[in-house]
């Protein structure tokens, strides 16, 4: 088991993040154009789609690289949404959606009560992640996966308030919305884990971006005569942020790998992924918060975003405690 970025990995990161550092603007939300050019140029929307659909081919250790930089740059809009469909699709392995979805169009992927009768799906989704921005929803009514095409008839949908500024969610409702089969819902199995290993590894690039901002800042902000990074306090409190980085940085990549090479592995891995990485990220974020002083309670600063977003990851796929019970579970406690 070999952890480190190999040199191909290496530059996946520096392409992802240097697009990101020139075109990225969170508080300017969600550009169609930006996201065209990150899957255009940068071919990100098919990474792990199968190269017979016209993907990369590649694996979760390339979409962790990936997704981590797009964290740490508080990328606006419907990307996580799109790579949680593509996670589901390649598992049940429908053609014309993993092809859209190398093209870069905007899919997402929701639960909720449904019914559906084979052509239509009806009921409610009280909170679809993209769920304004995306075309298709993939969903789950009765035993059957469908796939809806949300500016079709039967669907109607509303912009929701959110805490994380920077990603939109909706409340769709389908009334008897005409729906494509995709296959039975056991085709899914498997799909939370890896949808946890996903959220990990932008939690980890938040938690990056947030040490690093707070680390640069303690290095020109003087006090008392003193920069306040010469603070013995301000020095732990760094140490700490650092350890928990690291921490989850090793977990990321490790839950990266078992959704690759040891499938045997991923539950417990992908468990002990958000246990610890969903909670680590906001404290990092909150740390981060609070170091930058009275700066970093105005409303003009970035802090704010990341505390918000990394709050939001945290409970976007259940909150710690949940995966921490998952693990008691898997370790027969």
């Amino acid at each position: 088991m070999n952890l480190l970025l190999n040199e191909e990995q290496q530059q996946l990161r520096a392409a992802v993040r240097g697009f990101l550092a020139a075109h990225s603007r969170p508080r300017e939300g969600y550009s169609p154009e930006v996201y065209a050019r990150l899957n255009g140029e940068l071919g990100l929307s098919g990474l792990i789609v199968p190269e017979e659909y016209g993907g990369a081919g590649a694996g979760y250790a390339e979409l962790a690289v990936v997704m981590e930089e797009t964290g740490a740059a508080l990328l606006p809009g419907p990307f996580l949404a799109t790579v949680f469909a593509t996670v589901a699709l390649t598992r049940i392995g429908d053609k014309e959606l993993l092809t859209r979805l190398a093209e870069g169009r905007v899919v997402t992927v929701a639960e909720g009560e449904l019914s559906g009768d084979g052509a239509s799906v009806s009921g409610e989704l009280a909170q679809v992640l993209g769920g304004m921005e995306a075309e298709t929803i993939v969903v789950r009514a009765g035993a059957a996966m469908y796939a809806v095409e949300l500016t079709g008839p039967g669907v109607s949908r509303s912009p929701l308030e959110t805490l994380d500024l920077t990603r939109g969610q909706a409340r769709i409702v389908l009334d008897a919305a005409p729906a494509r089969e995709l296959g039975p819902a056991r085709a899914a199995l498997g799909i939370g884990d890896r949808l946890a290993v996903v959220l990990a590894a932008e939690q980890l690039g938040v938690m990056r971006a947030a040490l690093d901002a707070i680390v640069a800042y303690a290095k020109i902000r003087a006090a008392f005569g003193r920069l306040v990074g010469s603070f013995q306090a301000v020095k732990h409190k760094l140490a700490e942020m650092h350890c928990k980085v690291e921490q989850a940085e090793s977990i990321v990549r490790y839950a990266a790998w078992a959704a690759d090479e040891a499938p045997g592995e991923l539950p417990m891995a992908a468990a002990l992924a958000q246990a610890y990485v969903g909670r680590a990220c906001y404290e990092v974020a909150a740390d981060h918060l609070l170091l930058h002083g009275g700066i970093g309670f105005t409303w003009e600063h970035d802090a704010h975003l990341y505390v918000k977003r990394a709050k939001a990851d945290e409970v976007l796929l259940g909150p710690p405690r949940e995966h921490r019970a998952r693990i008691a579970e898997l370790l027969e406690l």
